[in-house]
């Protein structure tokens, strides 16, 4: 018993200890970061990034942001990930015929001065297996990684589906012959 007082004594006077010492500079880290190589992609931003949670638990979620590149080579987004979530795809929204489907992409291009868009209906981030832990209202880590080893990371706000887009996901719908006032 006394042996587990000590230790809980010591780890105290460790952790009171701790308090006293500087912290280190965020902008320090920002910056030792950004200059380490692969963790940084110079000239490309992500902006706008916002995760939708899954209407249903257990059904995916999606991912939306807007990447540019102001200057240098040509690249491509090779993935994306978010953290809270098991597995994420980016895919499109094609319509054929008047008929709308999703296929998964393998990469999107980027080019100096342009962006590329990922919205409700076009290019988004499908999210599987969100965890629960992912909060309206909070926000979570988005990061792409480019076809060179780049990476972006920003911070993303996460929505509800009724995040005041539920117009964006219902238009366009075919909606005869339903009553929308029991939707």
């Amino acid at each position: 018993m006394r042996k587990l007082a000590i230790i809980g004594l010591s780890a105290l006077a460790l952790s009171l200890g701790a308090c006293g010492q500087k912290a280190e500079d965020p902008t320090d880290q920002a910056s030792s970061s950004a200059a380490a190589g692969p963790e940084s992609a110079p000239g490309v931003t992500v902006t706008d990034a916002m995760v939708r949670l899954p209407a249903v638990p257990g059904t995916p979620g999606a991912a939306y942001f807007t990447v540019s590149q102001g200057s240098g080579a040509p690249r491509k987004i090779a993935s994306v990930y978010v953290e809270g979530a098991q597995r994420a795809e980016m895919h499109e929204t094609v319509t054929k015929n008047g008929i709308s489907s999703m296929q998964q992409v393998k990469d999107v291009p980027i080019e100096a001065g342009k962006s590329a868009e990922f919205k409700p209906g076009g290019l988004h981030v499908m999210l599987f297996d969100v965890a629960d832990t992912l909060k309206a209202g909070t926000t979570t880590e988005l990061t792409i990684t480019l076809d060179n080893g780049d990476k972006v990371s920003v911070p993303a706000r996460v929505e509800a589906l009724g995040g005041g887009s539920d117009a964006e996901a219902m238009e366009g719908m075919d909606h005869s012959g339903h009553d929308m006032s029991k939707m």
